[in-house]
C-alpha cells in the first residue's frame, strides 16, 4: 500500500474514533464505567428531548439518552453501580415507587433495580444483598430504575437508568457506611437475598 493509502487509513480511523468519542460523550449518563459493568446488555433505542429542564441531572434538549431493555445477567455476585435516590414524596425519584404505589421515607432501606433486573415487578417487595467494603446490607426492592423511559415528568426529567443501576436510598448507603465524597456512585456487588 502506498504512504498515501496509509495516511488516508490513519486518517480515516482517527476519525472514526474522533466521531464515537464525540457520540459517546453526548450520553449524558452512558458513561466508560457503566458500559464496563453492563457486560453485553446493548442500547435498544434512543431519547432526544425537545425541551430542557433546569435540574442539574435533568435532560437536555437534542441529546441522545441510550435505553436499555435487558440488564447483564445475574449471579451470585453481581456487578453494578449503585446510585443514590430519594424516595420520599418530593424527592428526585419522581412518582411513587412502582411496586407498591407508595412513597418511602429515607430512613428505609429501599431500591430501584435497572429494567432488565426488575423484571416486570418480579422481584418487587423481595430483598437483595448488596455488598461493599467487606460490608453487607439487606434491601427491599420497591420501584424500577426506568431504562427504557425517561427525560419526562414521570420520571423527574431523569435520562433513563443505565443497565447496571441499583438506585439505593440513603440508608443503604449510611449501613454500608459509604459516606462523603463517595455517596452519589459506588461500584457493588448484589444478589437475590
Amino acid at each position: 500500500m502506498s504512504s498515501t493509502g496509509k495516511l488516508l487509513m490513519l486518517s480515516l480511523a482517527g476519525l472514526l474514533l474522533t466521531t464515537f468519542a464525540a457520540v459517546a460523550a453526548g450520553r449524558c449518563d452512558d458513561d466508560v464505567r457503566g458500559r464496563e459493568l453492563a457486560d453485553g446488555c446493548q442500547p435498544s433505542g434512543t431519547l432526544r428531548p425537545s425541551k430542557s429542564h433546569s435540574c442539574e441531572d435533568c435532560c437536555k434538549a437534542g441529546r441522545s439518552y441510550p435505553t436499555y431493555a435487558c440488564s447483564p445477567p445475574t449471579s451470585g455476585s453481581t456487578k453494578a453501580i449503585m446510585t443514590l435516590n430519594d424516595f420520599d414524596a418530593g424527592g428526585d425519584g419522581g412518582d411513587p415507587s412502582e411496586c407498591d404505589g407508595q412513597f418511602h421515607r429515607n430512613t428505609e432501606r429501599v431500591v430501584a433495580l435497572s429494567t432488565g433486573w426488575y423484571n416486570k415487578g418480579s422481584r418487587c417487595g423481595k430483598n437483595i444483598r448488596i455488598r461493599a467494603n467487606g460490608k453487607s446490607v439487606l434491601a427491599k426492592v420497591v420501584d424500577e430504575c426506568d431504562s427504557l423511559h425517561g427525560c419526562d415528568s414521570e420520571h423527574a426529567f431523569q435520562p433513563p437508568c443505565r443497565p447496571n443501576v441499583v438506585d439505593a436510598s440513603q440508608a443503604v448507603w449510611d449501613k454500608l457506611g459509604i459516606t462523603g465524597d463517595d455517596v452519589g456512585e459506588y461500584d457493588i456487588t448484589w444478589s437475590d437475598a
